[in-house]
This record gives C-alpha cells, sequence and structure tokens, in this order.
C-alpha cells in the first residue's frame, strides 16, 4: 500500500483557491517534506519543502500563493493554493525525505513519493 496518500485535487475557475493534502502511513516529524508538480507534457518540478524545524521552501514561481504546512499529530503534509492561474494545472506529488531536503532535489530520489492528484484551472 502506498504509504503517502494525496488527496483535494479538482477543477477551479482561476482565482479560486484549494488546499491539497497528504496523508502519511506513519509518523513523519523526522521526515522532511516536499511537494512536486507535472504540469501536462512537462517535467516534474518542485514547489516546496518543509524541513523537520518547520522551515519552509518554496520556487521563486509560487512564492506569495502557495503555504506549505504540516500536523504531525495527524501525519498529514498540506498545501495551500491561492489565486490559482490556469499555469498551475498539474498532477501534484507530496514526498518524504528522512532527514534535510530541497524541493530541488529529484522527485525519484525521496524515500517515499504519492500518487498524485490532478488540479486543473479554468480561465
Amino acid at each position: 500500500q502506498a504509504q503517502l496518500m494525496e488527496s483535494g485535487g479538482g477543477s477551479v475557475r482561476a482565482g479560486g483557491s484549494l488546499r491539497l493534502s497528504c496523508a502519511a502511513k506513519y509518523t513523519f516529524r523526522h521526515y522532511c517534506m516536499a511537494w512536486f508538480r507535472q504540469p501536462p507534457g512537462e517535467e516534474r518540478e518542485g514547489v516546496a519543502s518543509i524541513q523537520t524545524n518547520d522551515r519552509t521552501s518554496y520556487a521563486d514561481s509560487v512564492k506569495g500563493r502557495f503555504t506549505i504546512s504540516k500536523d504531525n499529530a495527524q501525519n498529514t503534509l498540506y498545501l495551500e493554493i491561492n489565486n490559482l492561474k490556469p499555469e498551475d494545472t498539474a498532477m501534484y506529488y507530496c514526498a518524504a525525505e528522512l532527514g534535510p531536503c530541497t524541493f530541488y532535489t529529484s522527485f525519484t530520489s525521496f524515500d517515499y513519493r504519492g500518487q498524485g492528484t490532478q488540479v486543473t484551472v479554468s480561465s
């Protein structure tokens, strides 16, 4: 069974908001967590990460609109996306790495990876 399970994606109009969730089957308080996305026909890219000390980092393209957070008690990672744009249309994935990480790291190198949730933004 998948160790990480994303949810919360959907089809929304530009300007709207979504909150993506990533539920873990284990405690991830010792894991760095990250969100990635893959637009149709494009490479997967990292968008945000949160360290074990709650320090967050964001790709320049999403700063100010995306917020990564986590609830260690619920073993759940979140990605709040505001002011959605059509270019945010992508499959969104979460990933976990034991120890420090960065969203610049390749998605496939993370210890655990989700299956993705689709976000579609219409203009």
